[in-house]
């Protein structure tokens, strides 16, 4: 579910939180799902609870998780998130295009570069 890089220059609770936030995105952790524990966690990637502590207090800050006082955390739903995170998405695409066309790459090139990607999954 989780793996740790150790050769990753971001800290280790980034990594965490950047793993937690895609499984949430893709709906493999659905809405209102439990967590695993803090301390399940830490012992299964052999780290610290503080650092799994952290990822979690991020996660929540960034409202991808919610806290239930003495039953854990949950997974928040995720079409608000889901949503923004589209959001951002296309807007780097605007912003690649915009560059690609600066380089005189035109929108029929662009268009059959996704096309070409599109076949290939």
């Amino acid at each position: 579910m989780i793996i740790i890089d150790y050769k990753d220059t971001r800290p280790i609770y980034e990594q965490i939180v950047e793993k937690f936030k895609t499984l949430i995105l893709k709906g493999a952790l659905q809405p209102d799902e439990q967590m695993p524990s803090v301390r399940s966690l830490a012992m299964e990637l052999s780290i610290n609870p503080n650092t799994i502590q952290k990822a979690y207090t991020e996660l929540e800050r960034q409202g991808f998780i919610y806290t239930v006082k003495g039953r854990g955390n949950f997974v928040s739903g995720n079409e608000l998130l889901l949503a923004e995170r589209k959001e951002d998405c296309l807007k780097q695409i605007l912003v690649l295009v915009k560059e690609a066309m600066e380089y005189g790459i035109g929108r029929e090139e662009i268009l059959a570069e996704i096309a070409k990607g599109e076949e290939g999954e």
